[in-house]
């Protein structure tokens, strides 16, 4: 069994001195363990896998949309868009975006074609700079490295960073001081209070560190909502879709269609009451 010395998280990362319980999820780096103050959940994975996991990012593909799915990512980007641009009651033209952790700039580029001046940050070489190439204002580094200037921007994006971070709280101090004012700060991650983490547990291909790297923390809308008010910022809003009870392949593929269109019906239920796997959590600064 691993030591608290091997892992590479020991406390929460939302802040929380409780303990650390652990949960009947076990994966191959341990049991899940879970704050016993928010709620939020947290890997037993080592420092080692961690940074061997996150070398997948560094690809020039990066979050590009493979064929045949590029006007489903166009769609679910605007929605995103839409919203910000009503919570900060703006049109496009006069929004100032930063999209940290944009990748090969996929959101990006919709959200310059919808007339957002929009620009991004990407820690991973080759994926910055194949944003970079296609004519996207990208910076190739961390956030804090860009030195960006105080209220410089209305509206910041986190798309999948936020469960890869051991201190999330100085990216998010950080994103507040470099917002203006009632900007929104946009994080987009997973639900571990949600529906398909009840039914499916450490089979949630969302807490695959092997499928999906760097996946160490788990939020909660709960843990969510203390991180933000640490961190100067309110909830302005929390969206959630999508209910599965397996994972594609792993089980007979007529129990999968049936569960997966009980999943669709129950979607409807999901939103109303914040309990789908994918998490929208909208910020402002106060």
């Amino acid at each position: 069994m691993m030591t608290s010395e091997e892992r590479y998280l020991n406390t929460c990362p939302v802040g929380c001195t409780a303990s650390l319980d652990a949960t009947p999820y076990v994966l191959p780096e341990g049991a899940l363990l879970r704050c016993h103050a928010c709620g939020q959940v947290i890997s037993q994975c080592s420092e080692a896998r961690y940074w061997q996991s996150m070398q997948e990012f560094n690809d020039p593909q990066g979050t590009l949309p493979v064929a045949g799915s590029e006007q489903r990512r166009i769609r679910r980007s605007r929605k995103f868009l839409d919203h910000v641009a009503k919570l900060l009651k703006k049109t496009p033209g006069e929004i100032r975006l930063l999209d940290v952790g944009c990748s090969s700039g996929a959101f990006l580029q919709t959200a310059v074609k919808l007339g957002y001046c929009a620009e991004g940050v990407e820690p991973a070489p080759k994926a910055a700079a194949t944003a970079q190439a296609s004519g996207l204002k990208v910076y190739q580094g961390l956030l804090q490295e860009a030195h960006y200037a105080d209220g410089q921007f209305d509206a910041i994006t986190l798309f999948e960073v936020i469960e890869h971070l051991k201190h999330p709280q100085e990216l998010l101090q950080e994103c507040q001081r470099i917002l203006r004012p009632g900007g929104i700060l946009l994080v987009g991650t997973g639900n571990a209070a949600s529906w398909s983490m009840s039914a499916m547990g450490a089979d949630w291909e969302y807490l695959d560190i092997a499928r999906h790297g760097g996946h160490i923390s788990f939020f909660t809308p709960d843990s969510m909502g203390k991180l933000a008010q640490q961190n100067g910022f309110s909830v302005a809003d929390i969206r959630t879709r999508g209910v599965r009870f397996y994972e594609k392949g792993s089980c007979a593929k007529p129990v999968y269609r049936i569960a997966k269109l009980a999943g669709e019906l129950l979607n409807i239920f999901a939103v109303w009451l914040d309990k789908g796997h994918d998490m929208a959590v909208y910020l402002k600064r106060i």
